[in-house]
């Protein structure tokens, strides 16, 4: 079947007659659900000894995440499997339809493309200071491809830029957006109401870092996971714009894995160099390692025209992203259609 011919199948049998046909299930049923899977997520890290963290053993230990990638990894295959089943048996999608649904088939490279252009428009300025201020690339140059491999084969960084963001990206886009479509919830309130789960499921983090920092102040630990529920259900916002936008999962793991890598913009003080002890392979920066990036120590002040130039570059990133957030997610492959006001 040619491609146009399968897009424009699939809008046909399931777009064009949604307002006429009956949700496959329930709003409610599919709220259910999403908080079931996001529990099977998680909950499993606090069975087991192997998975839970003490005082001693946190979560970057080597045996607790290679613990908690199977039974993330397990949630993965069976909340799969069961939106799988709601979309072939209660949806009454065939096969094919419902692979497209969860986002792994068809594998468009070029939409896979444009959406990591959009991402790079708006890392503009960190892109810059990772690049140019913090000169991240003469370390690969001096360590080439063996500095890649070495961190991507920590465990550290295995879970960070390539098991976190792929299991996350099953669960809170390719598993729950699909029942929310198939319930017939607007696709700008799937947007915004999904990612919440990707949220909430950070939560955790919480106990873990009472567990593992007894003597920091609560507050401190109550503020530190409402920052990261913030950010983490921003970036939720964006990837579930990117999926049913796109219809691809795979564009939803780059992008995780890329910002992971890249971490949280700088919005306030100026750039420096750091020249204290660089991060090993294992202190890798990511959304859950500032601490181990602020342990660097004090870095070499540069001219205020680095720190200008970083904050011109975040500004006019941050501009291009709003103008090409439209066009560079059009995509033949869209899950849902969106109302676009016209400007008068």
């Amino acid at each position: 079947m040619a491609p146009i011919d399968f897009f424009t199948n699939l809008k046909n049998t399931y777009f064009n007659h949604a307002e006429k046909d009956k949700p496959a299930i329930s709003t409610t049923t599919a709220a259910l659900l999403s908080v079931t899977f996001t529990l099977a997520y998680v909950v499993p890290f606090y069975l087991s000894a192997t998975t839970r963290p003490s005082p001693t053993l946190n979560r970057d230990a080597p045996s607790v995440i290679r613990a908690r990638i199977r039974t993330v990894t397990l949630a993965c295959i069976t909340a799969s499997a069961a939106a799988l089943y709601i979309l072939t048996r209660t949806a009454k999608l065939t096969p094919v339809d419902a692979l497209h649904m969860l986002g792994w088939w068809p594998i468009l490279p070029f939409d896979v493309l444009r959406v990591v252009a959009l991402t790079l428009l708006l890392y503009i300025g960190p892109l810059f200071e990772k690049i140019f201020v913090e000169r991240t690339l003469d370390d690969l140059r001096h360590g080439g491809l063996r500095a890649v491999v070495e961190s991507l084969s920590s465990w550290q960084g295995y879970r960070n830029y390539v098991a976190g963001p792929i299991t996350e990206e099953i669960i809170f886009r390719s598993v729950l957006i699909p029942i929310h479509l198939v319930a017939k919830v607007s696709p700008s309130k799937i947007v915004f109401l999904t990612p919440l789960y990707f949220g909430i499921a950070h939560v955790h983090h919480c106990y873990e870092f009472i567990l593992t920092h007894p003597h920091a102040p609560i507050l401190h630990a109550v503020l530190r996971t409402l920052f990261q529920l913030t950010y983490t259900t921003m970036f939720g916002w964006f990837a579930a714009w990117i999926y049913v936008r796109t219809g691809s999962l795979y564009a939803c793991v780059i992008i995780h894995a890329f910002c992971n890598w890249v971490g949280l913009p700088r919005f306030w003080g100026r750039v420096s160099r750091r020249e204290e002890y660089p991060l090993s392979p294992v202190a890798i920066r990511g959304k859950d390692d500032r601490d181990l990036v602020q342990a660097q120590g004090h870095g070499k002040k540069l001219h205020m025209r680095w720190t200008v130039a970083y904050y011109v570059l975040l500004v006019t990133g941050a501009y291009l992203f709003y103008r090409e957030f439209w066009p560079l997610t059009v995509s033949e492959a869209a899950l849902a259609e969106f109302a676009r006001k016209k400007a008068k």
